[in-house]
């Protein structure tokens, strides 16, 4: 046992996260042949069968989940005995991988990065952008930014702004098509919608005073948010944009607000979300420290300008 490294204990934990050798091998860039005979190495050092390899996947045995439950204990206490002596040494180090939506890593984190170097270079950041939500255990993600309350208790949440949306389209767009002066009108139009995210094609307005939501089917949809908001700007229809994406673009004349004294924004919080045994990790907190100051004190409709 002795010979097994604390790296193994690493990769042995996500391989039971993962279940699968290939996926852990495409994470770490590397041959499923070498994750392969680590495992083995893990196993004849521990003299007992921690996997049940078959056709759908890998799963533990029983001895595995033993195994899993030290893994998880030592590594953590590694982290945090690594964290110990970066708070000693005022320089937190170490990659961050965070997971955000497209709108949220291109308007808010990237501008962010610089200044998140000059403070903290011995940083690395890998973002995993993906609209939809990810499983943070299953990606290995540190930090999670999303918009709207957590969804469980097992998690750890700082709030670092809000994130308002409403519908845009482009005066040529409005031009050809007429302008709606009715949310009633919108099924005449062509709306562009998002496939991953179901709420987000639920539009919230009030009307005489009274709030309503039309659930709306795009005639355009994409996966992306980012992806939406290059449809909006080709002309295609009328989209649902975040206000710090299409505020600078109105700015412009590109974009044109489309029932304005309708629309209810409904500002979602943004979050920075950890797991419960990381959020103290001196590289976490440094990150998520940066980005509260800086969402605090800079203008993300100003990021967003081309």
């Amino acid at each position: 046992m002795r010979d097994i490294r604390f790296e193994d204990m690493h990769l042995f934990a996500r391989v039971a996260d993962l279940g699968s050798l290939s996926a852990v091998a495409r994470e770490r860039n590397v041959p499923v042949s070498q994750v392969s005979r680590t495992l083995v190495r893990i196993e004849q050092a521990s003299g007992t069968r921690l996997v049940h390899r078959s056709t759908h996947g890998l799963t533990l045995t029983a001895e595995g989940h033993t195994f899993l439950d030290y893994c998880r204990r030592i590594t953590g206490t590694l982290d945090e005995l690594e964290g110990e002596f970066a708070s000693h040494s005022g320089q937190p180090s170490g990659q961050v991988r965070v997971a955000c939506s497209s709108v949220v890593a291109e308007h808010l984190l990237i501008p962010s990065f610089s200044s998140l170097q000059q403070r903290y270079p011995l940083l690395r950041v890998e973002l995993a952008v993906d609209d939809r939500m990810t499983d943070m255990v299953q990606g290995g993600i540190d930090i999670a930014i999303r918009t709207g309350p957590p969804l469980t208790d097992t998690v750890v949440a700082r709030p670092l702004g809000t994130l308002a949306r409403a519908l845009y389209a482009t005066p040529a767009y409005l031009q050809t098509h007429g302008t709606p002066r009715h949310p009633d009108q919108l099924h005449q139009h062509r709306l562009i919608t998002n496939s991953a995210v179901a709420f987000l094609n639920h539009w919230p307005f009030v009307v005489d005073g009274a709030p309503c939501v039309r659930v709306v089917e795009g005639h355009w949809r994409s996966d992306s948010t980012a992806t939406t908001a290059r449809m909006a700007l080709q002309g295609l229809g009328i989209a649902r944009l975040a206000t710090l994406v299409a505020d600078p673009l109105v700015r412009q004349g590109q974009l044109m607000p489309v029932l304005a004294e309708f629309v209810d924004l409904q500002p979602s919080p943004i979050h920075a979300i950890t797991l419960t045994r990381r959020h103290r990790l001196p590289k976490v907190q440094a990150c998520i420290d940066h980005w509260a100051e800086w969402f605090t004190h800079v203008d993300p409709a100003a990021l967003a300008r081309p």
